[in-house]
């Protein structure tokens, strides 16, 4: 079975970027359609982006409004979510998903889970 790590996390001022970094191992990489979700403070885990097995298919959240892109690097068994424009409101704690069955929107579907990275974005 999979595992997920994530990396890339950290402060940032709003308006600013950062790549959030999922590398996967244990398993077969390229079979699995990827996601990444957040969860903040008092709220509940949230969908942000979705990739298919080849990278050819992406979808994105409402609020995410162009600003984030999901992309993988089958090779490296890694997916990453590039932000731009950051918000204070896109504080929290961020979460890679996997799923063998397709892109998946609903965190209670999901049963293959990174251990997160923070993002906080000051004002």
């Amino acid at each position: 079975q999979v595992q997920l790590v994530e990396s890339g996390g950290g402060l940032v001022q709003a308006g600013g970027s950062l790549r959030l970094s999922c590398a996967a191992s244990g398993g077969t990489f390229s079979r699995y359609a990827m996601g990444w979700f957040r969860q903040a403070p008092g709220k509940e885990r949230e969908f942000v982006a979705a990739i298919n097995t080849n990278g050819g298919t992406t979808y994105y959240a409402d609020f995410v409004e162009g600003r984030f892109s999901i992309s993988r690097d089958n090779a490296k068994n890694t997916v990453y979510l590039q932000m731009n424009s950051l918000k204070p409101e896109d504080t929290a704690v961020y979460y890679c998903a996997a799923d063998a069955r397709g892109m998946e929107t609903s965190p209670r579907l999901i049963g293959l889970w990174g251990q997160g990275t923070q993002v906080t974005v000051s004002s």
